[in-house]
């Protein structure tokens, strides 16, 4: 399996798109961020729903930095793993797509020397969380601005605002209205 596809079902829980209040009930407007709309108001919303993976990897593939994207998945994962041995193999698997000189997906991070291979026998489910955090910051502060401006994002949103406002999703929006107001 790629990373892609080893990945994405695995870093992602269902996505809760509900907006709750601080002793966590649901907002009494009872409205919903989802899609693009979500995505907008922070990268980590971006970053929990699948969909917005899937789109801003197509963006940064075509600025030819995916592998950020990439590596911070894959140390999202990484933390999910259990065991020394398979934390070994995993981590061994990220540093050399992602962090050695020959890495096949390198990402540029400071300090990257300093991490060399004897880290790898001795595993543990924060050892990359440092690399990651300057590849969450410098999509954050750089990809993700241009992300949002972006054909991809932007036509995406024209999509969805397109079958939110189609004749099925109001007459839908009617009936619930009339379900909830009687």
């Amino acid at each position: 399996l790629s990373w892609n596809e080893a990945l994405l079902p695995a870093v992602f829980p269902p996505v809760r798109q509900e907006i709750n209040d601080s002793e966590g009930h649901p907002s009494s407007s009872h409205q919903t961020l989802k899609g693009t709309s979500r995505w907008a108001t922070s990268l980590e919303n971006l970053l929990e729903d699948p969909e917005g993976v899937k789109r801003f990897r197509e963006f940064l593939k075509k600025e030819f930095s995916e592998e950020n994207v990439l590596f911070w998945l894959a140390c999202e994962e990484f933390k999910k793993t259990q065991g020394k041995k398979q934390m070994q193999e995993k981590a061994k698997e990220i540093y050399m797509t992602f962090l050695s000189s020959k890495a096949s997906s390198q990402v540029n991070v400071e300090g990257q020397s300093r991490l060399n291979e004897t880290i790898l026998e001795t595993p543990h489910p924060l050892m990359f969380q440092k690399l990651q955090d300057q590849i969450f910051n410098l999509m954050k502060y750089d990809s993700y601005s241009r992300f949002l401006k972006s054909d991809i994002f932007l036509n995406h949103k024209k999509s969805e605002e397109q079958e939110e406002n189609s004749p099925e999703a109001q007459t839908a929006a009617k009936r619930a209205s009339r379900i909830y107001n009687t």
